[in-house]
């Protein structure tokens, strides 16, 4: 699962956006200093720093300059109350990838945090088509293959396998799949994320969806 780190001493704000990313299926770790930080991406497995710069141990730039000297090139979305032109070209020019100013919006967060993320790590994209393994999704033509055996899939089938096929290895969250996929949300009781992944494991087969229980689905590699 995708670890996104959010360094922010506010404990309103970092509870906020852990919970947002969490609903859209990313593991999180909130810490309130720069040092905590700096420790955390030490030890491995973090994928993504939200990080504001007015930390009570250190600012902000110092992290970042911090990381790169280092030699760490994970993404760093920077999320400050600090939003003048000069701190903003500091921000960047110090190694952050994108700088957002608060008040904000999660939404935009979460776009920009999709975006940085798209580097890492995920299917293949050759041309107009998705390959994971296995699989592949053609996007100009709307066709799915296993292997060499090409698959029928309705729209929203389709729509499903897309999603998971862009994100694979990332356990998506029923909430996720829904607002991603339908566009809207059902009702929390609704299972139909749960009949439609029913459906692909009968036309893909089912080792390739593996179950997280209470959470969601996980795309996995088969190939080998």
């Amino acid at each position: 699962m995708t670890h996104i780190l959010i360094a922010e001493d506010e404990e309103r704000i970092a509870a906020f956006v852990a919970k947002g990313l969490r609903a859209h299926g990313y593991e999180t770790t909130a810490v309130p200093t720069g040092t905590a930080a700096l420790r955390r991406i030490g030890g491995g497995g973090v994928d993504l720093l939200v990080l504001d710069l007015g930390l009570a141990d250190m600012d902000g730039f110092e992290v970042l300059r911090a990381l790169r000297t280092s030699g760490y090139d994970l993404p760093v979305v920077v999320l400050t109350a600090r939003s003048s032109v000069t701190d903003t070209v500091t921000g960047l020019e110090s190694g952050a990838d994108d700088y957002m100013a608060k008040p904000f919006r999660f939404e935009e967060l979460l776009a920009r945090v999709r975006l940085r993320l798209r580097g890492q790590p995920g299917a293949q994209q050759r041309g107009n088509v998705l390959v994971h393994g296995r699989l592949q999704l053609d996007l100009r033509t709307r066709r799915m293959r296993v292997d060499d055996t090409e698959v029928d899939l309705s729209a929203r089938e389709f729509a499903l396998a897309e999603t998971f096929m862009r994100n694979p290895g990332d356990v998506l969250t029923r909430e996720r799949l829904l607002s991603e996929v339908w566009g809207f949300d059902f009702d929390p009781g609704s299972n139909v994320v749960d009949v439609y992944v029913r459906y692909l494991r009968r036309k893909l087969g089912a080792e390739h969806f593996d179950t997280v229980r209470g959470v969601g689905y996980r795309l996995v590699d088969t190939s080998a």
